[in-house]
């Protein structure tokens, strides 16, 4: 008897859940945020550069989506939490100031953004769980950004730093004073992948510099007070740290080249640009019992959060 009990709730459940992913991947959100009572729904509009299509979407269903691409589920709510008002605020920087027919752009360019049907791809039988305990840390920071002086800050944040975070104007030009270097020592040698190397060629590594091959020398390496490249000089042309990280796809700009007989190994620590939040250390801190406040307040320096709602 009781065999057949289990059996019946096993069949119920698949027919639920199997309810549940067809009606994912015919819809594109699972339970939209409404706005609070008395309000109207703030709405923001995405460019898909692959086909130039724009689609107009409620900014905090668009938030449910950015925090599922960009965060990993399994890290720990208070962390998506953060994830949340960070990209939120980033959305909210870019609607105020881009004065375009769009406000956001799907991809690394912004942020990135994923669909039910890109969701239920990636996670399969765990899309239930793992929708709902993201649109969970949504809802519960719903409206919420960072403002520095009454004003939206441009929310930067990024994979995993390599101690530290990086000063704003060492990597994009703008000394912006909520983003300057702190500690992110959550960042360090126990995560996967905090050190990472990679080998080219000689002729790789040339072609993707494009500078001569004859004989590779590197001189005058600068390095910021994290220890990211600053600066670099190879067979006499001087590159800043950013180019030779994007020129050859390198996880960061804290890297170290050494030139081998046959290869050359880059060795790099931490991945991303390093300025604003450290997805891994906002884990690690939440880890530690910090609240995302707290979280937002120490990677974003001197700033508030207020509701766009109130």
């Amino acid at each position: 008897m009781k065999n057949k009990i289990l059996l019946a709730v096993v069949i119920v459940l698949t027919i639920i859940l199997g309810a549940v992913l067809i009606y994912a991947e015919k819809n594109d959100y699972m339970i939209p945020i409404e706005p609070p009572e008395n309000t109207e729904p703030i709405i923001v509009r995405l460019l898909n550069e692959s086909d130039g299509s724009i689609t107009e979407i409620n900014l905090e269903d668009y938030i449910v989506g950015v925090v599922s691409a960009e965060m990993p589920a399994f890290f720990e709510v208070e962390a998506l939490k953060a994830q949340a008002v960070a990209a939120r605020t980033y959305a909210m920087y870019k609607k105020e100031t881009r004065n375009l027919d769009y406000d956001l752009i799907i991809g690394t360019k912004d942020q990135a953004y994923r669909s039910n049907r890109e969701l239920l791809s990636s996670w399969g039988l765990n899309f239930f769980p793992n929708y709902l305990k993201v649109r969970d840390a949504v809802k519960s920071t719903q409206g919420e950004i960072i403002t520095y002086n009454n004003e939206t800050i441009n929310a930067f944040y990024f994979s995993m730093s390599n101690g530290y975070t990086e000063n704003s104007e060492l990597v994009f030009v703008e000394d912006l004073p909520y983003l300057n270097s702190v500690d992110s020592s959550w960042d360090n040698e126990s995560l996967a992948n905090f050190e990472y190397t990679v080998t080219f060629t000689k002729e790789e590594f040339c072609n993707g510099l494009e500078i001569t091959c004859d004989q590779i020398t590197i001189s005058n390496i600068e390095r910021s007070n994290t220890n990211r490249v600053n600066s670099i000089t190879i067979n006499d042309k001087t590159f800043k740290g950013t180019e030779v990280r994007t020129k050859l796809g390198l996880r960061s700009t804290d890297f170290t080249i050494t030139i081998n007989e046959a290869d050359i190994t880059i060795t790099t620590k931490g991945y991303g640009h390093g300025v604003g939040m450290s997805q891994y250390g906002a884990n690690g801190m939440a880890k530690e019992g910090y609240t995302y406040n707290e979280i937002l307040n120490h990677y974003y320096q001197n700033t508030e959060i207020k509701n766009i709602y109130v």
